[in-house]
Formats: structure tokens, C-alpha cells, sequence
């Protein structure tokens, strides 16, 4: 199986850590003077450091990334630590395309640099690729 890989800006690889291997539960793979890479639920997710290079406004369209969770107890899972953790969700969890064959559940959480991540989880596993 192929492995995606996605590199993001970051202001700051302390916080990068911490959220990501902290918050998160992601394995850091290597650690750099100018990035650090995660195991993020099996792919590559390399925070660059890019103090420079932060929105500081993100909207959810056009720019996000995330991850779907094939199991619905694995999305309610993330959901819970986050909570429990005192991580603040930038969109609350809602149902999206309700009563369609892409209803899927989701919410979405903003990292330290203000990159904006999605957990979701449908209802049709044909929908999940």
C-alpha cells in the first residue's frame, strides 16, 4: 500500500510536537533543526517550520486536510480525547450530507499553526476510499 505524505507550515516545532504526538497520539518519525515528521494514522505528515508562512485567518474551503476513520468507535474515540484533553474543536462535530449515500459524520480541529484538520467517519463503507 502507497503512503501519502503531506508537508504543512508550522510556527513552531515544540508546539508541533505537542499537539500532534501530545494531543494527538501521533508518532514522531524524525526530528530536525527545520521540521519534524509524524506518523499521522499510517501516512507522512511533515510540519515545516515557516514561521513566515502561517494563515492567520484559515477557513475550512478551500484548504484542510484530515483523515476518515473507517470505524465510527474510532472517530468517537478521537472525538473524546480531544474533548477530554481540553483540545477546542474549530467546528463541532456534525452530520454531513444527511441521508445520502456520503452522509458522514465529522468536526474539524485547528493545530497550533492554524492549519485546519478534519475526522471523519461515513456511514457507507462504499464511501470511504
Amino acid at each position: 500500500m502507497h503512503i501519502f505524505h503531506l508537508a504543512i507550515p508550522c510556527r513552531d516545532l515544540d508546539e508541533a510536537v505537542s499537539f500532534y504526538a501530545g494531543a494527538l497520539g501521533c508518532r514522531t518519525a524524525r526530528r530536525y533543526a527545520d521540521r519534524v515528521t509524524f506518523d499521522f494514522f499510517g501516512h507522512q505528515l511533515v510540519c515545516h517550520l515557516a514561521p513566515d508562512k502561517i494563515d492567520s485567518q484559515p477557513t475550512v474551503y478551500p484548504r484542510h486536510f484530515g483523515i476518515t476513520l473507517r470505524e465510527e468507535a474510532d472517530y468517537e474515540l478521537i472525538l473524546r480525547r480531544m474533548r477530554d484533553g481540553g483540545v477546542e474543536l474549530h467546528t463541532e462535530p456534525f452530520l454531513r450530507f444527511a441521508g445520502r449515500p456520503e452522509e458522514h459524520a465529522t468536526f474539524f480541529l485547528r493545530d497550533p499553526s492554524n492549519n485546519l484538520i478534519e475526522f471523519k467517519h461515513y456511514r457507507d463503507p462504499a464511501m470511504m476510499y
